[in-house]
Parts: structure tokens; sequence; C-alpha cells
């Protein structure tokens, strides 16, 4: 296959930060020509490599966002978005610091107490602590508001009892954020009494059990707490205020760059097929590239609302839901056009058809987003 194209910068991009995507691409050739990498699609789920990410902290690519009174670097979300842009569209392995990087830095800085900031945040700049997410459980799906993992106050702290599912990565992460009920159910307003915690992942009362895919593959684990005690101090955010803390942490799950760019390097690969004329270029090729453009600068623009602290819960919806369908229909593309193509090519197809069950329903189901968009739209 042809080395990678990458995601071509846009028009408008900053001189810096146009800068800035060349120094990232030249460190991705460079790793690729020291065999530090192989591309793969969905590589910030199943890509986990901590020498990888211990090599992108010393450029500084690691909590890029963090002030620097915390280790970080101070730098912009435009900034941060062109790493992420470029790490994904490499095909690059960066599921070890992703949910970290991604979700955790920002809602720390938004939330954390001064000791939780001091605590995590250096060590995240350094890639040395990784989270999981705490949110989803057993016959819940999408709808958070009914979780039923309680969290009971005790002498000095809390103790949380409940089982949380689809986990990425909890087998070897430090900690995840815990969504827990610290007050009983009101009718009236089913998102009421909802918490967060900072639990520990690899202390007394955690149980981790591994999901493992029909590919064989262990990316997803079940967490069972059973009793599970967190300090006063890792409550994280308000005692109440937990379900406005998770949907404003969910904006930067929903809509970032791998909503869109999971299956790029695939999509890449299958133009370098075409211009090589193994495969056939075709209109839906070209679609298939067009989407992906308009997606990325739908990605750019919710990327500076959150820079400017704006709502951008249904927008990051939306890209969610077409950037996941973007995602599954490069791989569908990709696998039809694959038979009697170069091995490589072809087992990276297979690989994008065996992720594309998931592209659609981590993050919150696109039918469970779909609502959220009428609704942000006031259509009843």
């Amino acid at each position: 296959m042809a080395p990678s194209r990458l995601v071509p910068p846009s028009a408008v991009e900053p001189a810096a930060a146009h800068e800035l995507r060349g120094q990232v691409r030249a460190f991705l050739a460079e790793q690729r020509a020291a065999g530090a990498f192989t591309p793969a699609v969905d590589a910030w789920l199943t890509g986990w490599d901590e020498d990888f990410t211990a090599a992108l902290a010393d450029q500084g690519w690691l909590g890029m966002t963090v002030p620097t009174e915390y280790g970080g670097h101070g730098r912009s979300f435009l900034e941060r978005f062109v790493v992420t842009e470029e790490l994904l569209a490499a095909g690059a392995p960066v599921a070890a610091h992703w949910i970290a990087d991604r979700q955790i830095v920002p809602s720390l800085l938004k939330y954390g107490t001064e000791v939780q900031k001091q605590r995590f945040l250096p060590a995240i700049v350094r890639g040395e602590c990784f989270f999981g997410i705490g949110m989803s459980e057993p016959d819940s799906g999408s709808d958070l508001a009914s979780v039923r993992t309680r969290a009971r106050q005790v002498d000095g702290g809390w103790a949380l009892t409940g089982t949380k599912v689809w986990t990425s990565g909890a087998h070897k992460a430090h900690a995840f954020i815990a969504l827990a009920r610290t007050a009983p159910v009101d009718p009236a307003d089913r998102h009421a009494g909802l918490s967060q915690f900072i639990v520990d992942l690899r202390g007394p009362g955690v149980d981790i059990r591994p999901i493992v895919s029909m590919n064989g593959a262990h990316h997803f684990n079940e967490v069972i707490l059973d009793e599970t005690f967190v300090p006063d101090d890792m409550v994280f955010g308000e005692i109440g205020n937990g379900w406005h803390q998770v949907t404003s942490e969910l904006a930067f799950e929903r809509s970032g760059p791998e909503r869109l760019l999971s299956t790029f390097v695939l999509l890449d690969a299958c133009a370098a097929e075409a211009a090589a004329h193994r495969i056939r270029a075709d209109a839906d090729l070209g679609r298939l590239v067009a989407r992906i453009a308009g997606l990325r600068q739908m990605s750019a623009a919710v990327a500076g609302a959150l820079q400017r602290d704006e709502p951008a819960d249904v927008p990051a919806a939306v890209v969610k839901v077409l950037g996941t369908s973007t995602e599954g229909d490069i791989a569908e593309y990709a696998h039809l056009a694959a038979v009697g193509t170069d091995p490589g090519f072809s087992e990276m197809a297979c690989a994008a058809v065996d992720q594309r069950p998931g592209f659609t329903l981590r993050g919150g189901t696109n039918e469970v987003l779909r609502g959220v968009i009428a609704r942000g739209l006031g259509i009843r």
C-alpha cells in the first residue's frame, strides 16, 4: 500500500497550526520508518501502545490544552485538533491515552478540585495516567438516566455498588469516572440525583472482567463495583450535578475527529488502490471522500465552540451520527472492493468490517442521538 497522504490542511488553517501539522506528519513518518507502528483502522480504540504514548508526551502532544501550572502546554483546542486529526488519519496506536486526553482533561479543568487537578493532570500530560469511562450499564443501553449503580455515603467518603460495561481499556487503566445514583429516582426528573466519582480501578472492591469480541479481541470490559470505597476528595464535581456534567463531557466524546476518521486510513488505502488500478475508482469512492471533507469541517467547528466554552451537545451529536455512519460505509465499500487485492489492504478492510458494529453504538447509539438532535432543534 502507498504511504498515507493523511488529512489535507484546511484552507483557512492558521500558519502556526499548519506548521504544527507538518511537525506531526514528520514525526509519524519517522515512527513508521522505525517500525514503531503499523497503520490500523479504529486504532484509537484497539491500539494500546504505552511506548507510543510516551513518545507523543515527549513531543508535548499530550495534555496540550492543560495550563502550564498543571504541567501542560497551554495550547488551543485547534492545535490539539490538528494533532489528533493527523494521528487518527495515520492509524496510529493512541488508545492508551485517548480517553484521558480527550475527555478527562477538559472535565477535570472544568469540574475538578485543585487536589484532583494536581494529582491527575501532570501524570496525564506525561503519558503515565490512563483513564476509562464508567457510564454504560447492563440493560441500560444509551439511557444514562436509568443507571442502577448506587453511591452510599459512609465515613470519609462513599461506597459504590453496581456494574459498568463496555468500559474500554479498564483492564489497563488506572481509574475511571463513574456515574452513580446518590438519591432515589424522582419520576418527575429522572436526571436528578446522579453524581460522579473518580474510582481507582486497581483498588479493593473492583472486579474487572473481559468482554471478548467475536474476533477474539479484548478491548472492552465489565467492571463490577462491590462496596468500593471512594474518599470524599475523589467526588467529581458536585453531588447531584452528575447529569449536567456527563452531558458536557459527552460533547468532547461525540464530536472529535475519531467519530469520522476511524477508517480514514482505509479510505486512503482505497484511493491508493484505485490510483494503481487494482480497484475501480467510481462515484461511490468520491462521495465518501466528499463526506469526510464536509464532516471534518463540522468537527472542527465543534472544536471551536468547545474552545469558546459554548454549548455543543447538539452539534456534537450531529457529527457523531453522520461521522460514524460514514465510517461504516467506508468499511463496507473497502470490503467489497478488496476481493483479490493486496493482502494488507484486504486484511485492513476485514478488520474495519469487524469493528463496524461498534461505530454507531459507542458514545451513544445513533438512534438515541437522533432523539437528542430532534429535541435540541425543538422537534416533537
